[in-house]
């Protein structure tokens, strides 16, 4: 268990040298706004635009996320209730997030995981988009750590789970023939 130690060690450290960054209004205001931009309601929005907008392979497109966030936020919720990691504000003494979360424990990131997924899905379909969804998915991940409720391996583990489970089910659906 010492290696669980040392992991635990060096997330607290590269998770304070975050919290002392310069300019730290500006980067908390832009973390709030792309932090949302990770919400689901967003993507709900995106496949069904979508799915309008591309008839059939919109609603395959949608069929696939349907399946593939039911899957991932499956694993996220066993993960996040089995392993029961607190989140910076509760393992760290004088800290206080800039922002509630939305649940109890920290690992793995749900927002960070969220965005990666959506990031594989609609690359499946967008390719030109992949770059774009990237920077974002990671920018998503920063700004979990930034906000102060998650340390750096929470959202590694998350965009992990994300592609892995996207990775996951575009092989089953393509091998399907169902996109």
């Amino acid at each position: 268990m010492k290696w669980l130690q040392t992991i635990q060690h060096l997330d607290i450290q590269t998770f304070n040298w975050c919290m002392a960054r310069r300019r730290r209004e500006q980067m908390t205001a832009l973390s709030r706004a792309v932090s949302r931009t990770a919400d689901g309601w967003m993507y709900l929005l995106f496949f069904a635009f979508y799915a309008l907008v591309q008839r059939d392979s919109g609603l395959a497109l949608a069929t696939l996320a349907f399946w593939a966030f039911g899957l991932e936020r499956s694993i996220y919720w066993v993960l996040k209730n089995t392993c029961r990691r607190n989140r910076p504000q509760q393992a760290l003494d004088e800290f206080t997030s800039f922002i509630i979360p939305s649940d109890k424990f920290s690992f793995p990131s749900g927002h960070t995981s969220g965005a990666f997924l959506f990031t594989f899905v609609v690359a499946s379909q967008l390719p030109a988009l992949l770059p774009f969804l990237l920077l974002w998915s990671a920018g998503v991940a920063g700004s979990r750590i930034f906000l102060g409720v998650h340390f750096p391996t929470d959202t590694l583990v998350g965009a992990c789970l994300g592609s892995l489970v996207g990775y996951g089910m575009l092989g089953l659906f393509a091998t399907q023939g169902w996109l």
